[in-house]
């Protein structure tokens, strides 16, 4: 059996742009792009693909060569995940909530050779590329902008536009045949939460193969209505850039994830599946009466980032959305975790229906493993749903490594497994939960607590809309949770409120010693609220173990705001700009 030979027949890279080609071809007149007014076929888009690839192979661009894009959910992105890699090039999705600094760190430390920018960040996009040259000496990229499709605005930085590009291609131009499916296809940058942003490559190979996972992990049959409600420079979209294509479904694309686009977008379009953090389900949720609109039949959400409290779950679903949840990060090609539901799972009330929901659940196809690890020993913790470790993971989804860092590539890579960083727990039936971001972990007398515990408590009350949890400075305990929370606005609690509501819900050591009342929460471009912004502000807060300035704190602390309210507030909004 050795001696049978791979050739042409039985072996092809694995690569996701198949799918644009099979898409052409079976599901030629089939919609695949909605934006505004426009639509295009999935023959026209696989044309409009084609001749961007031969357009740009004609400004010199050659394999492995990086084509950086900043833009929003618009056509345009969404092709640029297909022509980029069709011209043998590197497609690098940059963040667009990202200020000009580090969208010039990033073309500096990608090499990009063309930067695509949509119309709506040309300014931005101006003060990135004078950075880049005056203080980072690289020279400038050629730009293209990309004009809105629907209304076109005339906006220009430089002779080069989207459009030209597409109409000046060549439909039927042989195009970079894909020989090794190790190569990579695109450079995504981390949302720096803890660090530096790091380039995290991507392969041909590891790209299909996730696409395909997370289409039978979600359960995703055939011409799905597909909203973008997530941003397509996050993970790729995670992968549906490609995974849309390959079940013949349609693209709706829209330029702002707001209530009324959401609503509008499900009502007109029938909108079937769509992805999003949980705070875009606060958006619907915190929706106005008339930016709402009836849901008559369920559109499936697969929710990412951090774990969903099963309040919110058990709102949403009532509101006619069937949640699924994910766990993953940029360095897996985006979900690694799915919560795939059992159907014996139905029988139980509502509120054991949330928690479960809530997990982060199994691996998908593509990874071979996925353990809890004791960080110190390297074994396995116990699957009783308690013992605390950190998540491992290996698999063709896992990058190929860090552009240009050796160092957080070792890091990070030990013994055949991916560290994520994170501590979770394995359930008797296999399934993960995420207790906490290494880092996150509050230690108080030598107990272990879990941040995401305590806000999960905090965020089943019904006024508060998000809170997020970090480690402040204890004289006794070392350390202690202290608490940012945002309230509706038609609410005026008390610090004493929350606490007393967490003594109802969490053991007395869990419950924090301090809550601030804020109104936003500091947060990187892709939404994970920066908590070492926070633990900055939570080391300024004093605590004091007298009890009768406790009791007295306790009766007379904040009747509207509490007293350091402003100088908090501007504390967090002036670190999350550093």
């Amino acid at each position: 059996m050795d001696n049978l030979p791979k050739h042409g027949a039985n072996y092809v890279p694995l690569t996701p742009l198949t799918f644009l080609t099979r898409a052409s071809n079976s599901y030629a007149n089939r919609t695949s792009t909605i934006y505004a007014n426009i639509r295009f076929t999935w023959r026209q888009t696989y044309e409009r693909c084609c001749r961007l690839a031969s357009s740009l192979r004609s400004l010199n661009i050659v394999k492995n060569d990086v084509v950086s894009v900043l833009a929003p959910n618009v056509p345009a992105m969404l092709e640029m995940h297909f022509a980029v890699p069709m011209a043998g090039a590197v497609l690098n999705a940059i963040n667009t909530r990202l200020d000009a600094r580090n969208v010039a760190l990033i073309l500096k430390h990608s090499e990009a050779k063309i930067f695509f920018v949509d119309c709506e960040y040309v300014d931005k996009a101006k003060k990135a590329i004078e950075i880049l040259m005056a203080d980072f000496q690289m020279p400038m990229p050629l730009v293209v902008v990309i004009d809105d499709l629907d209304s076109p605005t005339g906006i220009r930085l430089g002779e080069l536009e989207y459009e030209q590009l597409v109409y000046q291609g060549n439909p039927e131009c042989v195009l970079e045949n894909i020989d090794d499916e190790w190569d990579p296809i695109t450079l995504s940058y981390t949302s720096g939460t803890t660090s530096e942003p790091k380039g995290v490559v991507y392969s041909h190979r590891g790209a299909f193969l996730s696409t395909l996972s997370l289409i039978l992990g979600w359960e995703m049959g055939t011409e799905p209505v597909y909203l973008w409600s997530l941003p397509m420079f996050h993970c790729n979209g995670w992968t549906f850039t490609w995974g849309i294509a390959a079940r013949g479904g349609t693209n709706v694309c829209i330029r702002n994830t707001t209530a009324q686009e959401i609503y509008s977008s499900i009502t007109l379009h029938k909108v079937t599946h769509m992805c999003a953090a949980p705070i875009v389900l606060n958006i619907i949720l915190e929706a106005k009466p008339h930016e709402q609109c009836q849901i008559t039949t369920p559109v499936q959400i697969l929710v990412g980032g951090a774990p969903p409290p099963a309040p919110l779950l058990e709102k949403i679903e009532r509101q006619g959305f069937h949640v699924v949840h994910a766990y993953g990060l940029t360095e897996a090609t985006g979900p690694a975790l799915v919560c795939e539901w059992q159907s014996k799972w139905n029988k139980l009330p509502w509120e054991e229906q949330s928690k479960i929901k809530a997990r982060q659940g199994l691996g998908i196809l593509t990874l071979a493993d996925v353990d809890v690890k004791n960080f110190k020993t390297m074994q396995s913790v116990p699957r009783d749903g308690k013992t605390t470790g950190e998540i491992c993971l290996r698999g063709s989804s896992i990058m190929k490594g860090y552009l240009k860092n050796e160092k957080a590539n070792s890091e990070v890579f030990k013994n055949g497994w991916f560290f994520t960083g994170d501590m979770g727990v394995i359930h008797p039936d296999g399934y993960l939960e995420i207790k906490d971001r290494c880092k996150d972990v509050i230690i108080s007398g030598g107990e272990n607590i879990s941040s995401v515990e305590v806000e999960s408590a905090i965020l089943k009350h019904p006024y508060v809309v998000e809170a997020s949890v970090v480690a402040m400075p204890h004289p006794r305990w070392g350390e202690s949770p202290c608490a940012f929370v945002i309230l509706r606005k038609d609410c005026n609690f008390k610090e004493s409120d929350i606490v007393a509501h967490c003594r109802k819900n969490l053991p007395g050591f869990m419950v924090p010693k301090k809550v601030q009342f804020v109104e936003e929460l500091p947060k990187t471009g892709t939404g994970k609220v920066q908590k070492n912004h926070l633990r900055a502000v939570a080391k300024t807060f004093a605590v004091t173990e007298n009890a009768n300035q406790k009791t007295k704190r306790s009766s007379q602390v904040n009747r509207e705001k509490p007293r350091s309210y402003d100088q908090s507030h501007q504390q967090i909004l002036a670190l999350s700009r550093l």
